[in-house]
């Protein structure tokens, strides 16, 4: 099977599962971030391996991050993941690894905060009074279109290279592409929905376009400095969870915070 057809495949299969847990909410959505957080956290381990990182620890601290969030909100979100900085140090503290200290806990670190707390906006983003799932939904959506448009329009009509050195398959055709359809599918979404203005919707849908090629770009860096093409192979055509859920890492707290500055 094309890697075209991969991705279609695996997109249809796995959409229905994302918005089910999101319609539901709560745990639902719980259980869906704490396993892709863990499968993306395996990913980063592996993709960051030179640095020695403390697994464990950056495991603990995005747990307690996640479970911060779902029980007492943004507060407890980032307690538990600040503590992987006890975590990680008591760990290289009793370890055999060479590595250095200082490059061990960092790569723990942000790997928590990058994968757990991105992931831990999107359980904020769902428990927004009355409009959480359309938050969610709009979040979701809008950078899947983002994502499919830029990848279709740099295809068809990508002649210029976006980020030649991070990101060779990136484009400023298929960035035009994606902004768009990001700007249109939140404007469609929250369009006479009693949530958010038609300009703010306009601004939501700016700030997603912005962040989340941002998050993508990002673990491109990341994977062109450890020279590696994928972060796994369990999407198919989209690689492994990290290469999927890139884009939302970003995008997930610029929308929330962005939704939070209207209330």
């Amino acid at each position: 099977m094309s890697s075209f057809w991969s991705r279609i495949v695996v997109a249809l299969a796995l959409l229905p599962v994302v918005l089910g847990a999101v319609y539901l909410g709560g745990w639902w959505v719980f259980a869906l971030v704490m396993f892709c957080a863990g499968v993306a956290l395996h990913e980063f381990w592996l993709l960051a391996r030179p640095l020695a990182p403390l697994a464990l620890a950056g495991y603990i601290g995005a747990a307690l991050a996640l479970v911060g969030a779902e029980l007492s909100g943004m507060d407890w979100m980032v307690g538990g993941a600040l503590s992987t900085f006890a975590l990680a140090f008591l760990l290289k503290a009793i370890s055999e690894a060479r590595q250095a200290a200082t490059i061990a806990i960092s790569g723990t670190v942000m790997g928590v905060v990058w994968i757990g707390l991105g992931l831990g906006f999107l359980i904020l983003l769902r428990e927004i009074p009355d409009h959480g799932r359309l938050a969610v939904v709009t979040v979701l959506v809008a950078v899947w279109a983002g994502d499919s448009l830029a990848y279709f329009g740099g295809r068809l009509l990508g002649r210029h290279k976006l980020a030649p050195h991070t990101s060779p398959g990136k484009t400023w055709e298929g960035l035009v592409f994606g902004t768009a359809a990001t700007i249109f599918v939140a404007f469609v979404a929250l369009y006479k929905q009693h949530f958010l203005t038609i300009g703010q919707s306009i601004v939501l849908g700016v700030v997603l376009a912005v962040a989340a090629p941002l998050g993508d770009l990002f673990e491109s860096l990341l994977k062109r400095d450890m020279d590696v093409k994928d972060t796994g192979t369990l999407l198919g055509g989209h690689g492994g969870m990290l290469d999927r859920i890139d884009a939302l890492l970003f995008a997930a707290p610029a929308a929330y915070f962005t939704i939070l500055a209207f209330s």
